[in-house]
């Protein structure tokens, strides 16, 4: 990596909550950069794609010229942090897709999309993370997917009832929630771990450890995935 002490961070910013994963990496001691067009993918050591909603952002990807640029630094091993509709991007098989939806496929995986129901089966959930200290991960799922297929050598790190919703393969980690709601940069923490990259700053923690139920009226983006 160029910068062993802030990486610069991209952050695709087509859509969904760019701004609030800036701010966690900033907070974390990375230098954010905000990705719109090809120009912006110069120089970056990593980049996240955010939630949102996976074939409109696909469709963005296109018509903002930068699909193929994007595939060809991926080709060439840019870690990725894909949550939601960023992991339905980088898998490598979407199920119940537009034929014309095109993603990464830099994890393999097979990933359904809005598999919890609609914006009203939202919820929260306190996610056991193999390796992630300090307790469980606060996590917000809103109109989430699941994976249904773990290829080879792709590590499942956290999984619910329905299925896993958080895999890493070396230097790409996707989860099907939002890891940039409520204060918690422990996921952020560990997609720069991966990247061999140091937190130059002690992540926030959750303020409680209280078991959370479910949730009709999410305090975040109403995006699907």
């Amino acid at each position: 990596m160029r910068a062993a002490i802030a990486p610069r961070v991209g952050v695709l910013a087509l859509q969904g909550a760019a701004r609030l994963h800036a701010s966690a990496l900033a907070e974390l001691g990375a230098h954010p950069v905000e990705v719109r067009q090809p120009a912006d993918l110069a120089g970056i050591d990593a980049l996240v794609v955010p939630g949102g909603e996976s074939t409109t952002m696909s469709m963005l990807l296109d018509s903002s010229g930068l699909q193929r640029p994007l595939e060809e630094r991926v080709a060439e091993g840019l870690p990725v942090l894909g949550t939601c509709a960023g992991m339905i991007l980088s898998a490598t098989e979407v199920l119940d897709g537009r034929p014309d939806q095109r993603s990464l496929g830099i994890i393999d995986l097979a990933v359904r999309r809005n598999a919890f129901g609609r914006q009203r089966d939202s919820f929260e959930a306190d996610l056991d993370v193999d390796g992630l200290a300090g307790g469980p991960f606060p996590a917000v799922f809103i109109r989430a997917p699941v994976v249904e297929r773990v290829g080879d050598g792709v590590e499942v790190l956290a999984r619910v009832e329905q299925g896993p919703v958080l895999c890493a393969a070396g230097s790409v980690v996707v989860c099907s929630f939002h890891p940039e709601l409520g204060g918690d940069q422990r996921i952020h923490q560990l997609f720069l771990e991966r990247m061999e990259i140091p937190c130059p700053v002690t992540p926030s923690g959750p303020a409680s450890s209280t078991r959370r139920g479910p949730r009709t009226k999410p305090e975040a983006s109403s995006s699907p995935s």
